[in-house]
């Protein structure tokens, strides 16, 4: 194999850096494919964080991934949950602190995160065939902030977490707020709706 090199120049004055230029996102509307808003991670490096790991740990993970939601993962690529930033605001917290008599420095990922048996789910083919605002309303019917998008078992494997759907991301991607609050779904959170 013949080698040769490549003819070099000196740089002229004024040159300057190219531009990343992200191509144009397409216009969403409540009538686009629900896929449109999915964050794919086919495409998408999943943020992860172990359960043991601290709180201020989790958040520091999440303000680096530019994210709200990390999967929980002890052994990759299986995953044991979600915990997203309402966990770490929220009272979950603060009922662990109580509930079990520590500081808020000793609580971990696994205190305050969302098991995977307890995350509502998409099947990938039935949102392949959805809209945006099947989306919208399917989130305000759970009253969950993310659902997790799941592509059935095949010939190339097991079933997996395809991808994710988050409110806000669907918020920015139409260009305006959607009014879908999140419900109690345990005995403990909604204890803790009457308290309030």
């Amino acid at each position: 194999m013949n080698t040769s090199t490549l003819r070099t120049f000196r740089f002229p004055e004024g040159t300057c850096i190219a531009q990343a230029q992200p191509p144009l996102a397409a216009v969403v509307t409540t009538e686009s494919p629900a896929l449109s808003v999915m964050t794919d991670l086919a495409r998408v490096k999943a943020a992860t964080i172990a359960p043991t790991l601290s709180l201020r740990e989790a958040r520091q993970t999440m303000i680096q991934q530019g994210v709200r939601l990390l999967f929980v993962v002890e052994q990759m690529p299986c995953v044991e949950g979600l915990i997203t930033s309402t966990d770490l605001e929220g009272d979950r917290p603060m009922q662990v602190i109580a509930r079990r008599g520590v500081r808020h420095d000793d609580l971990v990922v696994s205190d305050v995160m969302t098991g995977l048996s307890a995350l509502d789910a998409i099947d990938f083919e039935t949102l392949a065939h959805s809209r945006v605002a099947d989306l919208i309303e399917t989130l305000k019917m759970v009253g969950r902030r993310h659902l997790l998008v799941v592509q059935k078992a095949g010939l190339d494997g097991p079933a997996r977490v395809r991808g994710v759907i988050s409110q806000a991301q669907i918020e920015r991607q139409l260009g305006r707020s959607i009014d879908a609050t999140e419900i109690a779904s345990t005995f403990a959170e909604i204890q803790q709706a009457l308290r309030a």
